[in-house]
């Protein structure tokens, strides 16, 4: 069965907008757990410009579903994972001026860096994802340095299905779908995400090597309108029905 991961990051965005206690990211995880996630995603980025450490300790007395810990790869990062040891770490790229994650990480050039890097990670029971592009050499990459999950990166997909630009999103789809069937094929689990709407996700909650898609931004947008368990029923509604 194809698991969707709901990202409350930006729960924690509005409220921090205001400096206040409220809306608490906390209380959406547990909302989202009711509507039928699979397993929370919570990115603790180095400017705390959403989710805070406080968060991540109550995520992790709060749930009952797994925790996927987004971090970049920092020794700061490291020692909070060991200290949490979430059922799952994502390892993300991360720069302080980017609104938004922009690409996947680039392993191929920081192999031996990020095999170092996430070995504790393993040792202490997290299962280590990469972020990727959907690249070959980067998968490759991320096989070798012995991730057992990589996480497609679907922005640019997303993005060209805003624009209008049918021929380059068709392309990409493209990418994505042949890499997912490369990954699979090295042993790899393959999830994916990033920007992906009700619009956009069938094509690929339909690929059979995904098994999770990650997905926040658009849950809570939708969730002022619809409420947040009306907004994740309708998205798992979606990839059920387009799951071949």
């Amino acid at each position: 069965m194809l698991r969707l991961g709901v990202n409350i990051d930006h729960v924690a965005t509005v409220r921090n907008a205001r400096g206040s206690a409220y809306p608490d990211p906390v209380r959406a995880a547990k909302l989202a757990e009711e509507a039928g996630a699979d397993g929370i995603t919570a990115h603790l980025r180095e400017d705390r410009r959403h989710i805070e450490d406080a968060d991540i300790d109550g995520l992790m007395d709060a749930l009952t579903v797994p925790l996927n810990f987004e971090m970049a790869a920092t020794d700061e990062m490291l020692a909070i994972a060991l200290r949490h040891k979430p059922h799952a770490v994502c390892i993300v790229p991360e720069k302080r001026e980017e609104r938004t994650t922009e690409g996947g990480l680039e392993v191929a050039r920081e192999e031996n860096k990020l095999a170092h890097f996430i070995a504790p990670l393993r040792e202490v029971g997290c299962r280590v994802s990469i972020f990727i592009a959907a690249d070959q050499a980067q998968i490759e990459a991320a096989n070798r340095i012995g991730a057992q999950v990589i996480e497609l990166h679907t922005g640019a997909y997303c993005d060209f299905h805003a624009e209008g630009r049918f021929d380059e999103r068709d392309a990409e789809l493209a990418r994505l779908t042949e890499m997912a069937t490369f990954a699979h094929s090295l042993g790899l689990e393959v999830h994916a995400g990033h920007g992906l709407t009700y619009d956009t996700v069938a094509p690929i909650a339909a690929l059979p090597e995904v098994m999770e898609l990650n997905i926040g931004h658009f849950l809570i947008g939708e969730s002022i309108f619809l409420g947040l368990e009306p907004a994740i029923k309708e998205m798992r509604r979606i990839m059920d029905e387009a799951r071949p």
